[in-house]
């Protein structure tokens, strides 16, 4: 059931009509987080290679893979992204940013950060397909691989957080109303070994496509999120869902930044 929660609350796929979950499994749906990577960075990834084997230019191909995974998701990270980039911007105490987290309105620090955002992710995706150097077998699947491996890595550093800080909400202040459980010991090794498992299919796909190197990268994710999560304790005392989606775009985005560095 919890896996089913995951995937009704990361999707907007009709899951839901295969049972009634209950609420407490909403909870637990960050820990498996990592795992529903492989259907949305999946879907990206698919998309892109299906617009390059139509005849898409690399610089096509790229908004369609980001806007098949936005129709996917019904941009929910992105909206937590706004928030977050609002919240951040203008709040000059926890009470505030928290409030202005919560307001359904967008300001100008979330338009700024959504521009900053896709451009950069867009700019990213169609460089991989334009760089000489990635001239690999399979150069449209190499891509693919890439792009599932960066929603995957993101998704698996992100769903660290609530292992991490605390909810800075109550369940009544909540946007959906779901506070996310804490981590015991016995959980943390869980959430490793579902990460392990999450990654191990888009590593294999890279290294069938000649891009095992992609594996140095590792670590750039998780070092994304701990400095983000050091913030968020020092501004929030813990964090929101808001945050949760900002974390997962912010650790994608660091993947796709450092591409360059294999790849240059």
């Amino acid at each position: 059931m919890r896996i089913l929660a995951s995937l009704i609350f990361f999707t907007r796929l009709p899951w839901w009509r295969l049972g009634n979950v209950p609420k407490e499994a909403f909870e637990h749906v960050t820990d498996y987080w990592p795992l529903i990577g492989w259907l949305t960075g999946g879907v990206m990834a698919g998309a892109y290679v299906g617009a390059i084997g139509l005849g898409f230019s690399p610089v096509m191909a790229a908004l369609v893979a980001i806007g098949a995974r936005l129709l996917l998701t019904g941009a929910l990270h992105e909206d937590g992204l706004a928030d977050f980039c609002d919240g951040f911007g203008g709040g000059t105490s926890r009470a505030r940013t928290l409030l202005i987290m919560k307001d359904s309105h967008i300001g100008t620090y979330g338009v700024l950060g959504l521009i900053l955002y896709f451009a950069l992710l867009w700019t990213s995706i169609q460089t991989l397909g334009l760089c000489p150097s990635a001239d690999v077998p399979f150069i449209g699947a190499g891509v693919g691989a890439l792009i599932l491996y960066a929603d995957v890595s993101g998704k698996s550093a992100a769903s660290l957080i609530t292992g991490q800080l605390p909810y800075a909400r109550t369940a009544e202040g909540a946007k959906n109303g779901v506070v996310y459980v804490g981590r015991s010991l016995r959980d943390w090794f869980l959430q490793c070994l579902r990460c392990t498992l999450a990654l191990a299919l888009p590593l294999t796909l890279c290294s069938f496509c000649g891009l095992a190197n992609v594996v140095w990268l590792l670590p750039v994710p998780f070092v994304m999120e701990v400095l983000l999560m050091l913030w968020m304790r020092r501004r929030l005392g813990g964090y929101t869902g808001d945050c949760c989606g900002a974390l997962f775009l912010f650790c994608e985005l660091s993947v796709y930044l450092s591409f360059p560095l294999l790849f240059h």
